[in-house]
């Protein structure tokens, strides 16, 4: 018996068990935090998920015992960010940006580093339990998030500080990361959900390995953005290529082939096919 074409649960170490039983429900029951944890949990075996949660919760605690009488929103962020950036010293790792550990959610929390959804994950962690409701807000290039108002549209940057923008601070944001003149369409905007969020963080960690030339943690990552998003075509593909890297042909064959019949005319086709040709020869021989 598979799930999603993995072996039988059994098969699988503790840490992917505990992320696919996480994943398994419904968008909104997935519980972000733990299921960055069980990420994490992979490379750091010895981590206790629960501890850490409660590390979570005494953070929160400290938060809503300052919380004003009145919540307006802008003063509840500026709890929160007085305790978060002031106190406690959280900051974006820019001196070493693209470490691995700047993902793992337990890391963030022990160095006070990470990267803008990392920081952006302590951030919705500590507003829910408040019950303050926010969301993440999948930017290109950058990640923010918001706080859940109506009629209210502002945005927080968990990687600088917590500062909150306007629309035209974001598109102002886009244009220094890409260097030149950007429209903000509705859709940079938009709230991602939890499974989203997750496969962004995968996402991260699959470039970095890529970049080491990791091809075991960069397997590792697509396993899991495919576990999320089975249809995932160009997944898909790159965990194909990645199992041909590692000579594993049955595997890589499977895939690849996967990637065509669901792509028939994809601008990599001949690459594939090519590949393709190359695990026929190994097999044959």
């Amino acid at each position: 018996m598979t799930l999603f074409g993995f072996p039988d649960l059994m098969q699988l170490s503790l840490a992917r068990r505990c992320f696919i039983r996480e994943i398994r429900q419904s968008d909104e029951a997935i519980n972000l935090e733990r299921a960055a944890l069980y990420l994490a949990l992979e490379e750091h075996p010895t981590l206790d998920v629960d501890v850490t949660l409660e590390q979570l919760d005494r953070m929160a605690a400290i938060v809503r015992d300052r919380l004003p009488e009145s919540r307006y929103p802008l003063r509840v962020i500026g709890v929160i960010n007085h305790y978060l950036y002031e106190e406690l010293g959280f900051s974006g790792n820019r001196q070493d940006y693209y470490d691995p550990q700047n993902s793992h959610l337990n890391q963030v929390l022990d160095r006070r580093l990470g990267i803008p959804i990392t920081l952006a994950l302590v951030y919705l962690a500590i507003a829910k339990r408040i019950d303050f409701p926010m969301m993440g807000i999948g930017m290109p290039g950058h990640f923010l998030i918001r706080p859940v108002v109506e009629e209210m549209d502002v945005y927080v940057d968990a990687f600088n500080g917590g500062e909150v923008l306007f629309r035209q601070d974001c598109m102002a944001l886009l244009q220094k990361l890409y260097q030149e003149p950007v429209t903000l369409r509705s859709e940079f905007l938009q709230p991602i959900s939890n499974r989203q969020f997750l496969a962004r963080m995968l996402a991260n960690l699959k470039g970095i390995a890529i970049n080491q030339n990791n091809v075991q943690s960069a397997l590792a990552a697509v396993e899991r953005i495919l576990l999320l998003f089975p249809n995932a075509s160009g997944e898909l593909r790159d965990r194909g290529i990645l199992y041909f890297q590692l000579r594993r042909w049955n595997e890589a064959r499977q895939d690849l082939e996967g990637y065509l019949a669901t792509r028939p005319s994809p601008d990599d086709r001949s690459l594939v096919q090519d590949m393709l040709r190359q695990i026929s020869r190994q097999s044959a021989s």
